[in-house]
């Protein structure tokens, strides 16, 4: 009985001790290899979004990860994920990196590492227009989120009472609220303000509702220390040349048809 917990004790040291290796390694490996894999989701407007006529995925996140890229000198090869597994996907290894809309949590950050915060938004809602002046007014309505994001915890904190459709990204989620199937779409304002951009005009609005902040970080796998500082210094790098702004405006700044002002700047805190 000894010998079998002895055994299963050092296996278990020994994956543990392979994984951080794995990790502390990963720079020069991508550097190696010419290449940085960066897992994004590739169905969120204004961050990750496919072409279905070319295939190319560009976005805010696609952006900033070529920006770290091109700091390595290496390749690009951007890799989809989803909300569910983008998490386990770095962690087993499948990228390098995520650009993924992650928002940093306490939980999240005992499974993975993340970047100096590069992005902040609030969780606000899409409805349609003179439905919701506040947030009592879907106390009782049938609200769609994408599953299984902080999105979707927020909102049954700040509506208890309301019914939740769960989707599994947002494009589905606004079909539904389009056919009347339900009252609002409820994640990031950076996320629904593509959406709404793209929308019939006239026919949607964002209230003035927000009900939690949402700092983005890079997520790096746990222990990868070298990427993570090679991240962080490219991060404050770009927001002290300007480029950071510059990837902000171009995809919700002022030549977006509703700006967000970016009230936020990458720094170490």
């Amino acid at each position: 009985m000894k010998k079998t917990v002895c055994l299963a004790m050092l296996f278990g040291f020994l994956i543990t001790f392979c994984g951080l290796a794995q990790a502390a390694g990963s720079l020069q490996d991508i550097i190696k290899k010419g290449v940085l894999r960066a897992g994004v989701k590739d169905l969120t407007p204004g961050f990750a979004l496919e072409n279905v006529k070319t295939g190319e995925i560009s976005g805010y996140d696609v952006d900033i990860v070529k920006a770290i890229a091109r700091k390595l000198n290496v390749k690009l090869d951007i890799i989809p994920v989803g909300d569910k597994d983008r998490i386990s996907r770095l962690k087993e290894g499948a990228v390098d990196i995520l650009a993924a809309t992650l928002t940093k949590t306490p939980a999240r950050a005992k499974a993975i590492d993340f970047s100096y915060t590069y992005f902040v938004t609030g969780q606000k809602f899409l409805v349609k227009k003179g439905t919701v002046r506040k947030l009592t007014d879907l106390k009782d309505k049938k609200i769609g989120t994408v599953a299984g994001t902080t999105s979707e915890a927020n909102v049954r904190k700040a509506l208890p009472k309301a019914t939740i459709a769960l989707f599994s990204d947002h494009v589905p989620a606004f079909l539904a609220l389009q056919r009347g199937e339900i009252a609002a779409i409820t994640t990031d304002e950076a996320i629904l303000v593509p959406i709404l951009a793209k929308a019939d005009p006239g026919l949607y609005e964002i209230p003035d509702i927000t009900i939690s902040k949402e700092p983005y970080g890079l997520g790096i796998r746990k222990g990868d220390k070298s990427l993570r500082n090679f991240v962080n210094k490219t991060l404050l790098e770009m927001e002290k040349s300007g480029e950071a702004k510059r990837i902000y405006d171009k995809w919700f700044g002022p030549a977006s048809q509703t700006p967000m002002k970016r009230a936020f700047k990458i720094t170490t805190k």
